[in-house]
């Protein structure tokens, strides 16, 4: 059985983290669970096909991809954080990706301290390969939304990151904040 949206019903177990909603529960914890679920089911297919076709990783794709946009190479610790992931994760992939030819290491001209990464002509050209299919995957799992939904769906989710990046300004305050305000009273 199907909703009126033409997802599974609740009981079926490939609803994954909306089956957590119930009907009347705050529409912002259902948008929430659902952006939660279309995330994660995206993200496990995308595994799976990398894992299949490549014999890869989702971290190594995308450290693959951090230094593709960066073809001048990036310090260890600015790769760390835009992976959002620790200097550990990062040295660990480092280490495999040297070995595999795909991945140079070398000393940052700027901080003697520093280690700066960046691919090689094969990391470049193996990466190149992989990110073409994933583009092909990404556009057949969207396959099903008209343009006009795609590009509105963008500008939502993106107003929604703009204020999700904005500090609290007055109104609601952070839940720590306003229990601690309440035990002062």
């Amino acid at each position: 059985m199907h909703s009126a949206h033409g997802l599974p019903d609740s009981h079926d177990s490939r609803i994954g983290f909306e089956g957590r909603a119930a009907e009347d529960d705050h529409l912002d914890t259902r948008v929430w669970l659902r952006l939660l679920a279309c995330t994660t089911q995206i993200e496990q297919e995308i595994r799976s096909r990398l894992r299949t076709r490549f014999d890869t990783t989702l971290p190594r794709f995308d450290y693959l991809a951090q230094l593709d946009r960066h073809p001048e190479g990036l310090r260890m610790n600015t790769l760390s954080s835009y992976m959002m992931v620790s200097g550990g994760n990062v040295t660990g992939l480092t280490d495999q990706l040297v070995a595999d030819g795909w991945v140079e290491r070398s000393d940052d001209p700027d901080d003697g301290r520093s280690f700066r990464v960046r691919l090689t002509r094969l990391g470049r050209s193996r990466f190149a390969a992989m990110a073409g299919e994933h583009e092909t995957w990404l556009a057949e799992l969207f396959a099903g939304l008209s343009l006009a939904h795609k590009e509105a769906l963008y500008a939502q989710l993106g107003r929604l990151r703009a204020l999700l990046l904005q500090p609290a300004t007055g109104g609601a305050l952070p839940a720590k904040t306003a229990a601690s305000k309440r035990r002062a009273r």
